[in-house]
């Protein structure tokens, strides 16, 4: 099976010549987010761009909450945002950091920051999903992410000691 992240299937719905057209992977902080969280998603995101092409942008908001309210109501870790069949609009993702201290005590500082980058990983397996068009069941939508985000969280770990 193809890596759905460099399946090129997106050029069936996104024009890259159209004016105005924006590519990339972009990220946003709430203030209050821990230096050591901004620090490790910006360094995550540098290997992801170096290795990945995101043709459509999407901007990652890292937000200081504990827990995002996802549109079916469940409090989520992240959350993939887009218009369902609208490729005109740059979709956009929310990760919750706010429980990185209480991770810490729990888990200790690397396999906090692992989690936060693994829900990352997660959610940007959702836009791929989404720009390539997979017809999948929500089960298999799910269970594709988080077999993507271990594979790619696994694949970045290999060029460093610590996220």
């Amino acid at each position: 099976m193809d890596h759905i992240w460099t399946i090129e299937d997106w050029e069936k719905n996104i024009d890259l010549t159209k004016e105005g057209h924006r590519t990339g992977l972009r990220m946003r902080f709430d203030k209050e987010v821990d230096s050591e969280v901004r620090r490790a998603c910006k360094e995550f995101a540098a290997f992801l761009r170096k290795e990945y092409f995101f043709p459509l942008r999407v901007v990652i908001y890292v937000k200081k909450h504990y827990r995002i309210i996802a549109l079916d109501g469940d409090r989520v870790c992240g959350t993939f945002r887009s218009t369902y069949d609208d490729y005109t609009v740059e979709p956009y993702i929310l990760l919750a950091a706010g429980d990185y201290n209480d991770l810490c005590k729990k888990r200790g500082k690397d396999n906090a920051l692992a989690a936060i980058l693994f829900t990352m990983a997660h959610e940007l397996t959702h836009y791929f999903q989404w720009i390539n068009s997979l017809k999948l069941t929500p089960i298999g939508q799910e269970r594709q992410a988080t077999k993507y985000s271990v594979y790619l969280v696994d694949e970045y770990a290999e060029t460093r000691d610590h996220p």
